[in-house]
C-alpha cells in the first residue's frame, strides 16, 4: 500500500477537523433548553433575514434541497407565523417568503444562545480577539469559495 500524499493527509486531516467543529459547535450551545426553532428553521431564517425575500425554488438553490422540502418546512414556519408568503409581481409571479418580526425575534433569542456557546469554544481555545479574527476571516473566505464554486448565494449583513 502505497504511503498518502501530504495533499491526502491534508485532505484528510481537514474532513476530520471540519466534522469535529461542526459537532463541537452544535454541541456548545448545550440541550436545546431556552431554544425555540428546529435546526431547519433556524438555518431558513438566517437565510431570508439577509436579503430580499425568496421563492421556495430560490431557497432550494441555496440550501440544495428539494423544492419538496422546502415547501414542507416553510409551511410549518407559516403556521407557526415564522415567515409569511408575500404574492409578489416580481420574480415571475412567484409567491416570496419573507421573516415575520416573531420571527426574527425568536431567531435572535436562538442565536444568542449559539453565540454563548461559540463563545465558550473561544475561550476553551484560549483565543483572544485578534485570532477570533484570523480564524472568522478565513472561515468567510472559505465559505465564499464554496458558494462561488456551487453558483450559491448566502447574503451577509
Amino acid at each position: 500500500m502505497t504511503e498518502p500524499s501530504g495533499q491526502d493527509r491534508r485532505l484528510n486531516d481537514l474532513e476530520r477537523e471540519l466534522t469535529l467543529l461542526s459537532r463541537h459547535f452544535i454541541a456548545s450551545r448545550g440541550p436545546r433548553i431556552g431554544q425555540s426553532l428546529d435546526r431547519s428553521a433556524y438555518v431558513l431564517l438566517t437565510r431570508l433575514e439577509t436579503g430580499e425575500p425568496l421563492t421556495l425554488k430560490e431557497l432550494a438553490h441555496t440550501f440544495q434541497a428539494d423544492v419538496s422540502t422546502i415547501n414542507r418546512q416553510m409551511s410549518t414556519m407559516l403556521r407557526h407565523g415564522l415567515v409569511e408568503r408575500i404574492d409578489a409581481a416580481t420574480k415571475g409571479g412567484a409567491r416570496t417568503f419573507r421573516p415575520t418580526p416573531l420571527g426574527l425575534e425568536r431567531l435572535e433569542a436562538d442565536r444568542a444562545i449559539s453565540r454563548a456557546g461559540a463563545a465558550r469554544l473561544i475561550r476553551a481555545a484560549g483565543w483572544d480577539e485578534e485570532r477570533t479574527q484570523q480564524f472568522l476571516t478565513l472561515m468567510v473566505e472559505f465559505n465564499r469559495g464554496i458558494e462561488e464554486l456551487e453558483g450559491l448565494a448566502w447574503g451577509r449583513s
